[in-house]
C-alpha cells in the first residue's frame, strides 16, 4: 500500500506551475536578450530559441513538484499478521433435508425457508470469527464435510450460500451420522477448543450411528456439541438435549430467524477465540526516490540556462 506520511505538502504543488506562469510574461520584459537576438537571427532560429527559452521554466516547474512530493514523506506500507496460537477448529453441520424448505422461519408476510435462514445465520457467525479454522458439515440421508476447518472464511461462506436442499438426500435425517462424521473430521486437529454446531429441524430416523452414541465419542475425544432445532415442526428435543450435554454443550430452540442468530451470537460470546494475533507494519520511506529527481531536474535547467539558452546581452 502507498500513502504520504505528510499529506499536507500535497497543498503546496501548485507551487509547480509558478515557473511556467512567469515565463509567460512579455518577452520584451522577460528575456530581452532574446528579443534582441530574434532582430537579427533568421526568423526561424529565432523562433526555435523562442520556444527553447521555455524549457528551464518547465523544468523548474518539475523539480518544485518533486520536491514538494519528497516533503509529503511517500511511504510504501506493509502489513504483517503473525499468529502465536491456534484458535479454536469449528465445524457447522447443517440439515439439508427435503423439511428444511419448509418456509416457517420468517416474520409477517416474509416467509423464509428454515434452509435459507440458517445459510444467512451461519455467514455471519463465520464472518465474526476470522481468527477460527471454521468447516461445513452436510447431511440428511448421508452425512459429508462439504469444507473442512479452514481459516479462509470468504470461501467458506460462498459454499454455504450455495447449499441446496437434497444435497445429501431429501427424504432421512441422519444425525447421528453427521455427529460421527464430523467428531471423525475434528479428533485430530490440533485446536485446544474443537466445536460441533448442528443444526436440524427434525429427529434422527436414517443412518448407522445412534446420535447419543455419537455423542458419547465425542465427549471421549474433546469435542463438544452444540444442537439447535429449527422451525414449527416437531423436533426430538430430548434427543438433542442430551446429545448437547453429554458433550458439555447446550441445546437451542430457534422457531425463527431472528432467534437463530441470537443463538448463534450466544454461541459465539461463550466460545471465545483462544487464538493470539499480532499484527505489525513495515514503512519504507521514498522520499529519496522523489528528492534526488528534483535535484537533478534543478541542476538541468540550471545548466540550460547558463549555457544553450543563456540570455544574451
Amino acid at each position: 500500500m502507498f500513502e504520504f506520511a505528510a499529506r499536507l505538502w500535497l497543498l503546496a504543488l501548485p507551487l509547480a506551475l509558478m515557473p511556467v506562469v512567469a515565463w509567460f510574461r512579455p518577452h520584451a520584459l522577460r528575456f530581452p536578450g532574446v528579443v534582441q537576438a530574434a532582430r537579427t537571427a533568421p526568423t526561424a532560429i529565432a523562433q526555435l530559441r523562442t520556444l527553447a527559452s521555455v524549457l528551464p521554466a518547465l523544468l523548474d516547474g518539475v523539480a518544485i513538484g518533486l520536491t514538494v512530493v519528497a516533503l509529503a514523506r511517500p511511504q510504501h506500507i506493509e502489513h504483517e499478521t503473525i499468529r502465536d496460537s491456534d484458535g479454536l477448529d469449528i465445524l457447522l453441520a447443517i440439515d439439508t433435508s427435503g423439511s428444511m424448505k419448509s418456509p416457517d422461519m420468517g416474520r409477517g408476510l416474509s416467509p423464509v425457508t428454515r434452509l435459507d435462514a440458517a445459510k444467512e445465520v451461519m455467514g455471519r457467525f463465520v464472518e465474526a470469527r476470522p481468527d477460527d479454522r471454521v468447516g461445513l458439515l452436510v447431511f440428511g440421508q448421508e452425512a459429508f464435510v462439504q469444507v473442512p476447518p479452514t481459516l479462509d472464511s470468504s470461501t467458506l461462506v460462498d459454499f454455504i450460500s450455495e447449499l441446496d436442499i437434497g444435497m445429501a438426500g431429501p427424504n432421512a435425517t441422519a444425525v447421528g451420522d453427521a455427529i460421527a462424521v464430523g467428531v471423525k473430521r475434528l479428533k485430530d486437529l490440533k485446536a485446544p477448543s474443537k466445536l460441533l454446531i448442528l443444526v436440524t429441524d427434525g429427529k434422527s430416523n436414517s443412518g448407522t450411528v445412534q446420535p447419543i452414541d455419537a455423542a458419547r465419542a465425542a465427549k471421549a475425544l474433546g469435542v463438544k456439541i452444540y444442537t439447535i432445532g429449527v422451525g414449527t415442526s416437531r423436533i426430538d428435543d430430548q434427543e438433542l438435549q442430551a446429545v448437547a450435554e453429554t458433550t458439555g454443550g447446550s441445546y437451542y430452540s430457534a422457531p425463527t430467524e431472528s432467534q437463530l442468530a441470537k443463538v448463534y451470537s450466544d454461541i459465539d460470546k461463550n466460545e471465545k477465540t483462544t487464538a493470539k494475533v499480532h499484527e505489525y507494519v513495515h514503512r519504507d520511506e521514498l522520499y529519496a526516490d522523489w528528492l534526488w529527481p528534483a535535484l537533478g531536474t534543478f541542476c538541468l535547467a540550471f545548466g540550460l540556462s547558463s549555457s544553450l539558452l543563456r540570455r544574451l546581452p
